[in-house]
């Protein structure tokens, strides 16, 4: 196209740039991003910043495509954005390139861009994958002593770390901080946690933890988490909890999830939990019909024609 006298327009190499961007094409989405750099219709800031991203997106990023990005936009007159700083560092705390990413936060410092909460973060999450996990909860206080306050984002990321390496009770103490600041938690953070105390197999509580935020932070747990907690419940014979959830789930306007309580009451319940099952789905005074017959078609499944 070029030989031929023509030049690609900034519509058309968005859709190619992000076309090979989303099938991971790194390294030719790179050779289109220098190559319209080159052209009239250079790429814009968000264009390199997107590129920047997902780039740095990988499990193992390319270092090597990362600075070739950044170093053609720079030789083109322009200055990294904040963003862009951004990408280069999430880049090189993904790989362990810890001293590296320490001297781009001080050239980004130089360049009049102060390390937030996403800096800080990039890095607590890189050195929580390099299990470098005291390095991680100490970089707190220095963001203190740099008067860059924690928020959810981090503190999530923290214990987030903790959770994946089973570290649930260090978790729990960084919660502990956190609930002292005025940092309030968030549906994604009650996720992380009660799936940390599901990952060592403590159900009740995981299910204390939920329901203590609930009632003491307000918080509205997302539908996903309500369901994970369910089936973990129920799998240890806790029907009672579990229905207690449901009963949430209703009060929060989620829809019903009545199928891993059908499964279970239909092996292993009576006619009361078959009974107060129906009454927990109830919209209005009864359940709908078809939730009765749901009910009595499980039993006979399983062979219970008289309970």
């Amino acid at each position: 196209m070029k030989k031929a006298g023509h030049e690609m327009d900034i519509d058309t190499y968005i859709k190619v740039s992000r076309q090979l961007q989303k099938c991971r094409m790194m390294e030719d989405a790179v050779k289109l991003f220098e190559l319209m750099m080159d052209c009239p219709y250079k790429s814009s800031v968000q264009d390199c910043n997107l590129l920047l991203k997902s780039i740095s997106s990988s499990d193992s990023p390319n270092l090597d495509l990362v600075f070739r990005v950044a170093n053609k936009y720079e030789s083109m007159g322009n200055f990294l954005s904040k963003a862009m700083y951004d990408g280069i560092h999430r880049s090189l705390t993904s790989v362990g390139k810890f001293d590296e990413a320490e001297k781009i936060m001080k050239v980004m410092k130089n360049a009049g861009y102060e390390p937030d909460n996403i800096t800080y973060s990039q890095l607590v999450f890189g050195l929580f994958k390099a299990r470098r996990l005291d390095e991680a909860s100490e970089l707190l206080d220095k963001m203190e002593a740099n008067r860059c306050v924690p928020d959810i984002k981090t503190w999530t990321i923290l214990i987030q770390g903790h959770c994946a390496v089973n570290e649930v009770d260090k978790a729990l103490m960084c919660f502990a901080k956190l609930m002292e600041t005025n940092c309030d938690a968030d549906a994604d953070l009650l996720d992380v946690l009660v799936k940390g105390f599901l990952r060592q197999n403590r159900v009740t509580g995981a299910y204390e933890l939920l329901m203590g935020l609930v009632e003491k932070a307000r918080l509205r747990p997302w539908q996903a988490t309500y369901k994970t907690l369910i089936e973990m419940l129920l799998g240890v014979s806790k029907l009672e909890e579990a229905m207690g959830l449901l009963r949430l789930m209703k009060k929060q306007n989620y829809p019903p999830y009545p199928e891993p309580f059908i499964q279970y009451i239909s092996k292993f319940g009576s006619l009361q939990d078959a009974l107060d099952f129906l009454k927990v789905l109830s919209v209005k005074e009864y359940p709908s019909s078809s939730a009765y017959l749901h009910v009595f078609q499980s039993f006979f499944n399983e062979g219970r024609h008289a309970f």
